[in-house]
């Protein structure tokens, strides 16, 4: 049977977005949506779709929904089955417009995956004439020829991974970590003069059979893609803003269903993203295989172990099925943070994000453990949840938006209202809203 064929049967069952319209309140039908935002995160055990208003540099979230997603449906955080996550966005979304009473349909998507690749570029230019004021042209010029190394470095990587194999990839985000001019850093280069330009820049580039079926999504959920986002990069956005000068520096985490996604943010800029297979559902397996109980029983004794619902006699068989995906997990942890060998020292304070951060036992090792002693750290790390009030820019009018789990949907509101404001009109547009506007380009 053809996808869109199977998308039909499958939504057949979902509320459609023109069935909510019919039962929004008087007057709400119709309502204008260019200042309206959809967010989607599509993870591996949830879907959750926010539906926020943009007024001026923030967003106000009006509208929350979430799905379950079902085994087959993902697989180590890309999409598996296209049909069956459509349908189950269209639920998602569905419930996040009813309660805003507006049909949003400019979205922003996260990717995730140990596929997408997130870097950050450190490239030296000599300019041959010191004199001359830097300008905008001169500054594209200069990050789209970072942008090709990195996308050249990227597919090495890959390529490497994958047994030789080439693999297409685009750019999905990119932002200035630093500029140095003659040795001196600067948060705008524009109007400067100088000789030597050193340029650090984070980039993430995602394989296209991913990114393409993020767009057969939008596509049947009629929706406009605005961006997609490398789900790290928009947590790293969450929490960082937009002030130049900012001195924020956290290893950023979030631990979703399918995968481990970790940024590492120094002085206010991203110095890089990794990732790698391992998620709540690892654990739920592992509980499934230990004590032979089906997945839904796992996943009932996995999220109990949080809120006091498991019997006493029962925790420590359970504690001890987590135990060997637990220590695998924080042996991914360290070798992932390991490859951030630029930095002189790690950041000590841990953030974290994501359903799989629920599990007390991960936060007591993150905690506890010893598993920071080879690593650069100058002091034990400070572990703790990201909570929704964190998030700088975005505020919730609903009050749904309660925990760490919505952190990275929180996050792609923000990548699209950034997005948004880099398009604005010339004559309001500041120079560095047009330095960004090149990176996203």
């Amino acid at each position: 049977m053809a996808i869109a064929d199977r998308v039909k049967n499958i939504r057949a069952k979902v509320p459609k977005v023109s069935q909510l319209k019919a039962r929004l309140p008087a007057g709400r039908q119709g309502k204008p949506v260019e200042n309206y935002l959809v967010a989607l995160d599509i993870g591996t055990e949830f879907i959750k779709a926010l539906v926020g208003r943009v007024v001026g540099n923030e967003v106000e979230i009006i509208g929350v929904g979430r799905s379950h997603q079902e085994l087959a449906d993902m697989q180590a955080g890309a999409i598996a089955d296209i049909a069956a996550v459509v349908a189950n966005c269209d639920q998602a979304l569905a419930a996040a417009e009813s309660q805003a009473g507006v049909s949003a349909r400019t979205a922003v998507i996260g990717i995730a995956g140990e596929l997408v690749k997130g870097t950050t570029s450190t490239v030296r230019f000599t300019r041959n004439n010191q004199a001359k004021e830097l300008d905008i042209d001169e500054m594209e010029r200069i990050i789209e020829l970072v942008q090709e190394r990195a996308e050249q470095k990227a597919r090495q990587q890959l390529a490497w991974e994958l047994g030789g194999k080439d693999v297409q990839v685009r750019l999905v985000n990119s932002a200035l970590v630093r500029i140095d001019i003659d040795g001196y850093k600067v948060t705008n280069p524009v109007g400067f003069q100088g000789k030597d330009i050193l340029v650090e820049m984070y980039t993430a580039f995602a394989p296209m059979i991913h990114i393409g079926a993020l767009e057969r999504t939008a596509t049947e959920l009629d929706l406009e893609l605005l961006a997609v986002a490398a789900e790290p990069f928009a947590v790293a956005r969450s929490v960082v803003g937009d002030d130049p000068n900012t001195s924020l520096s956290a290893i950023l985490m979030d631990v979703g269903g399918g995968t481990t996604d970790i940024a590492v943010v120094n002085e206010g800029g991203v110095e890089g993203t990794k990732m790698f297979g391992i998620g709540g559902r690892a654990f739920t397996h592992a509980i499934e295989r230990e004590l032979d109980i089906d997945f839904t029983k796992a996943e009932a004794l996995k999220v109990g172990l949080g809120g006091q619902l498991v019997a006493a006699k029962q925790r420590p068989e359970i504690e001890k099925a987590l135990e060997k995906t637990l220590n695998v997990w924080i042996s991914g942890v360290e070798l992932a943070l390991a490859e951030f060998s630029k930095l002189d020292h790690l950041p000590h304070r841990l953030l974290l994000c994501g359903g799989g951060s629920s599990l007390e036992m991960l936060m007591k090792q993150l905690e506890d453990g010893k598993w920071h002693k080879n690593l650069p750290f100058t002091k034990k790390p400070i572990v703790q949840h990201i909570q929704p009030e964190e998030v700088i820019g975005i505020t919730d009018a609903t009050g749904d938006v309660n925990d760490h789990t919505y952190i990275t949907a929180m996050g792609l509101l923000r990548v699209g209202m950034d997005t948004v404001n880099s398009g604005a009109a010339p004559e309001r547009t500041s120079v560095k809203a047009k330095l960004n506007k090149v990176l996203r380009t």
